[in-house]
């Protein structure tokens, strides 16, 4: 047996392309710092959703039954530092100079699939629902490690691009605030619809 590669690369696209978490912190990025400068923390996002399917694929998902209290609490313990991101978005202003904002790297964007828990939740839809059985442990994480890193690799910069496309237009005008207060809005319900047992984009 193998992956069902169809199928899931359409659950895939449809899950990496739509707003979640990680976009929202990338159209965030793009539209305080701008595209170029965004990329690097993009990198970093695309690569750190690799930090959760490996480990998952090679047993994780067996330590997550038999220790169920540990993932419940890492969850909302992930989820509560998206939501104080959130927080911070809401308070972000594209057109007011400020000389302690840094561009988050590379660093930055690896911790935020792991610390994501629409990302947990989509990675554990892809190894029980496309998964077939006897499928080896190999084959099946790379599978879905390459299929979802393909996905990221086109549609992250989109959503930073947006991002920095958006700022350019509101940026010092009354939209502004309406603007990063919905990013914040979205990335917050986007947590709560897992937590409530939603599905599992990014």
């Amino acid at each position: 047996m193998s992956v069902a590669l169809s199928s899931f690369a359409v659950f895939a696209i449809s899950q990496v392309g739509t707003p979640g978490p990680a976009n929202m912190a990338m159209m965030a990025t793009g539209a305080r710092f701008g595209f170029r400068a965004a990329l690097p923390f993009v990198a970093g996002v695309a690569l750190g959703k690799q930090l959760i399917i490996w480990p998952m694929g090679f047993g994780l998902m067996e330590l997550a039954e038999r220790y169920p209290g540990v993932f419940v609490a890492l969850k909302w313990a992930s989820a509560a530092y998206i939501l104080w991101l959130a927080w911070r978005v809401a308070h972000l202003r594209l057109g007011t100079p400020d000389a302690e904002a840094r561009v988050p790297g590379f660093l930055a964007g690896l911790i935020v699939h792991p610390l994501n828990p629409k990302a947990w939740a989509m990675i554990t839809a892809g190894f029980t629902g496309f998964v077939g059985p006897g499928t080896g442990v190999l084959q099946a994480t790379a599978t879905i490690a390459a299929v979802l890193l393909a996905c990221q690799v086109v549609l992250h910069p989109i959503w930073t691009f947006a991002g920095d496309r958006i700022a350019a237009t509101v940026a010092g005008r009354p939209a502004e605030q309406y603007l990063m207060w919905t990013l914040a809005a979205l990335t917050a319900a986007s947590v709560l619809y897992v937590l409530i047992g939603g599905g599992g984009a990014q």
